[in-house]
């Protein structure tokens, strides 16, 4: 019986070393503490109410649903900044910006020349296509300095990061356009006349999907990796760096026209210096919640979008609790100090060390 229990503890512990070690546990180790804390310190957290919204339709609401509201336009960041992180090694800090001057775009479309106009200039159709377009462009833009010119991502991308959203506002003139007369424009970012779960989350989903099938019926992810991990190696295999690098910054563009699209659809206007505030660290943080290496190669997309709704878990929760929004950049900074420390080789090499030491030789003892 000892025989067999020993076995067993020793099975046991190899799983749950295994379970360590692989990429996705740092955001599910996260998301059960952030979880576990909810349920101790209010239950009340997890509660789901069917309301009626202010146009009459019953929709689903509380701190959950308002996670997979917001966490989905962080999530479709996430996929487009794990990419540039993988290729590029570096990050595209003007991600907010750009989501101003997408945003801004869609509304010129739909507004014209009247930043208050009776009724929509051009199909909402049209002004995404639009919108998105634009953003792919700045996103080349951000591409061509990194790969072209070889300037280090967070540098290249600081140019917009200043001028954007003096952009965005140049786009109308300085007006403040607002579609809020046609209630469909805001359905995409809010929710749909008879469907209770936010339109996001939907948006979200095809995302992933068309995701999924680029990561299973291309090579993007396998080139983007090489680039990342050695880029002299993979010229040398055939492949062009900078043509990589340069996609994944245009891909990351169409992530921003996306969002953009969500984010003025939400309030059916647009506040150039308030809108997407900051929202370049969430979505930095969500791939480096991922597991995902800042410094670029090989990463997990599945691990980037988990990680994109623990940090609106994290935010939802600290709203919850009384923390401003001014202080709330602070929280999440403490955040990525420890996720930049557990995942420096040096720790990492030591715990796995320590791990080994005190339970690997142990355990192998035992079964002998």
């Amino acid at each position: 019986m000892s025989g067999s229990t020993t076995k067993n503890k020793s099975s046991f512990i190899q799983i749950l070393q295994s379970m360590v070690s692989n990429q996705i546990f740092i955001p599910i180790a996260a998301l059960l503490l952030l979880a576990l804390f909810n349920l101790i310190v209010d239950p009340s957290f997890y509660s789901i109410t069917l309301k009626e919204s202010n146009d009459g339709f019953s929709t689903l609401q509380g701190n959950l649903i308002s996670i997979l509201d917001f966490g989905s336009e962080l999530a479709i960041l996430a996929i487009g900044m794990t990419f540039v992180t993988s290729a590029s090694g570096g990050q595209d800090i003007s991600v907010g910006a750009t989501i101003a001057i997408a945003g801004s775009a869609i509304l010129r479309i739909l507004c014209g020349d009247n930043p208050r106009p009776s009724e929509l200039q051009a199909p909402i159709f049209v002004a995404v296509i639009v919108g998105c377009i634009v953003a792919m462009l700045f996103g080349a833009f951000n591409g061509v300095l990194v790969s072209f010119f070889n300037i280090q991502p967070m540098v290249a991308t600081l140019i917009l990061f200043t001028a954007g959203r003096s952009i965005a506002s140049w786009i109308n003139n300085g007006q403040l356009p607002d579609v809020s007369f046609e209630p469909s424009f805001g359905y995409w970012g809010t929710y749909i006349p008879g469907v209770p779960i936010p339109t996001p989350f939907f948006i979200a989903v095809v995302c992933f999907i068309v995701t999924g099938l680029i990561l299973k019926f291309t090579t993007l992810g396998l080139y983007s990796q090489s680039v990342g991990i050695n880029e002299s190696s993979a010229k040398l295999n055939g492949l062009n760096p900078k043509m990589i690098k340069l996609v994944t910054f245009v891909i990351l563009g169409l992530c921003v026209g996306i969002c953009g699209f969500i984010k003025v659809s939400r309030l059916s206007q647009i506040n150039y210096s308030v809108i997407a505030k900051d929202i370049e660290m969430d979505a930095i943080l969500a791939v480096a919640l991922g597991g995902n290496a800042l410094g670029g190669g090989k990463f997990n997309m599945t691990a980037s979008i988990l990680g994109a709704y623990v940090i609106q878990f994290l935010t939802t929760t600290l709203y919850k609790y009384g923390v401003s929004a001014d202080a709330l950049p602070a929280y999440k900074a403490v955040v990525v100090i420890l996720l930049v420390v557990f995942s420096a080789p040096t720790v990492r090499d030591g715990l796995s060390n320590f791990w080994k030491k005190n339970f690997g030789k142990k355990a192998v003892k035992e079964v002998g």
